[in-house]
């Protein structure tokens, strides 16, 4: 189960994840970005509630990056130790802007 919370301000998007980013759930988020990001300079994702992420995950977060490098940029933050944990060990630490 993912909730997926999102707020756009001006040129800024929030999406705010709770729950699990696996293979259910990463299509229905991939869905709601390709709706929402175009014209998007600022892509912030809010990970305080974001209990797990999958390869299905990363591989949207990793998409949203590229079309974020052509467009302006993005943000992770606050992600919770174990999918920071993730993120070190798959190399994304090094692609993702984590604060």
């Amino acid at each position: 189960m993912l909730n997926i919370e999102k707020k756009v301000n001006e040129k800024e998007l929030t999406v705010a994840l709770e729950g699990r980013l696996d293979t259910t759930t990463a299509p229905v988020l991939e869905g709601e970005l390709a709706s929402v990001i175009g014209g998007i300079e600022t892509l912030i994702f809010d990970l305080e509630k974001l209990e797990y992420i999958s390869s299905a995950g990363l591989r949207v977060l990793l998409s949203a990056q590229k079309t974020m490098n052509k467009q302006g940029k993005m943000i992770v933050r606050n992600a919770s130790d174990d999918v920071k944990e993730i993120f070190d060990v798959t190399g994304f630490s090094d692609i993702l802007t984590i604060e």
